[in-house]
């Protein structure tokens, strides 16, 4: 054999290699593409209903565990605030990602000052000593943990609601479209529908949440301390349950807020997924956006983060919450 056939042979063995690679490329995108991301356990959403005694101690027995659990924090211990009955009006807030119940100590003494019973669970993995331990949370712990906290929410007042920031925003849209039965009002704050394009592309989102959130890659934890597989949950979460085709015929309210100064979330979804759900339930959606000029980022309610703006943001919250602004 020749040099020059030798040559020509070789060739034609690396351009099949190229090709099968190529090919193996294109069926691992299809692939991701495809990957679905719903699943039955992400639907189920079963209601119990509980009177007030069972629904108030089915709450205080969570904050118990967590004051005589020594892994969580103190200040991050879920949270009841309770009249001794049932009123009329109750509320459950859902903290978002890496923080937890202490986020709403204010907003929730202003709705419990307002007449409400209010319930602040701690979400799975959150709050704990090990600052790390956010990362093991999975999707299916997070619908449960969000259904739980409905349930007892709804034996606490006549009229429910929810209120969620960044994750436990996502959180609480999942709650208006799988809970009909209990969801009357809704704010979202900072919803983490999909980051920002300055984080991920928006092609990247689907494949990130496929190959983080199922675990295929091994986790990445960016400066921030957030883990790509716990943020691809809330993700999977969002993506799953994108269009809401149902309606709710409770619904009273829908409010959203962000901040010009996010750049963690697409803003402009964060609306869209809000609007989306008013219009489903021929709402109109009341829809703010805190100016630059207050310095606020991402985090619109914990205190430290709203510089000497608690006391106006959270009266502005609550006015959404009720459809009184």
């Amino acid at each position: 054999m020749t040099g020059e056939v030798r040559r020509r042979s070789a060739g034609r063995r690396f351009a099949l290699v190229i090709r099968g690679l190529i090919a193996l490329l294109l069926v691992l995108v299809v692939t991701i593409y495809v990957w679905p991301l719903g699943t039955s356990q992400l639907q189920a959403a079963p209601a119990r209903e509980f009177g007030f005694p069972t629904a108030a101690n089915q709450a205080e027995e969570a904050v118990k565990a967590d004051t005589e659990n020594p892994s969580v924090r103190p200040e991050c211990r879920s949270a009841l605030l309770s009249h001794g009955r049932r009123s009329a009006k109750a509320v459950v807030l859902l903290h978002g990602y890496t923080a937890c119940p202490s986020q709403f100590t204010q907003l929730a003494r202003l709705y419990f000052r307002m007449g409400y019973n209010v319930w602040v669970p701690r979400a799975p993995d959150h709050g704990l000593l090990d600052t790390s331990a956010h990362a093991r949370v999975r999707a299916t712990q997070l619908v449960t943990y969000a259904n739980d906290a409905m349930n007892v929410a709804d034996g606490l007042g006549d009229e429910v609601g929810v209120v969620g920031i960044s994750g436990g925003a996502v959180l609480a849209t999942w709650l208006a479209a799988h809970r009909p039965d209990a969801v009357q009002r809704i704010l979202l704050l900072s919803p983490f529908y999909v980051p920002s394009r300055g984080r991920a592309p928006s092609a990247a989102v689907k494949p990130l949440i496929v190959l983080y959130g199922f675990r295929i890659l091994p986790d990445h934890v960016d400066g921030h301390g957030f883990s790509f597989a716990a943020l691809s949950q809330y993700l999977r979460i969002a993506r799953s349950n994108s269009e809401i085709k149902s309606s709710n015929g409770r619904l009273k309210s829908v409010a959203v807020v962000t901040s010009a100064n996010d750049n963690y979330i697409d803003r402009d979804r964060a609306v869209d997924v809000a609007r989306h759900l008013a219009d489903t339930n021929h709402l109109t959606l009341a829809d703010h956006e805190l100016p630059a000029a207050l310095g606020i980022g991402h985090d619109i309610v914990d205190p430290p983060d709203i510089k000497g703006h608690v006391e106006e943001l959270d009266n502005l919250y609550f006015r959404l919450y009720e459809g009184t602004r």
